[in-house]
């Protein structure tokens, strides 16, 4: 049986706000070998801010 948990790891990402707020989320290593950035909702700040992965 194959491990889920190498191909597609659990990862933090951190607002680039400087709020401390956090989003986890699960990505592919095969198709996003790099730190992973997407642009979500912080709820402190009240407006989308980027996201980045934090290790």
């Amino acid at each position: 049986m194959a491990k889920s948990t190498d191909m597609r790891p659990v990862v933090k990402l951190r607002s680039t706000a400087d709020t401390g707020y956090t989003y986890v989320t699960r990505k592919n290593r095969r198709n996003d070998p790099d730190r992973l950035t997407l642009r979500k909702y912080d709820p402190i700040v009240r407006r989308h801010v980027e996201f980045r992965e934090e290790r």
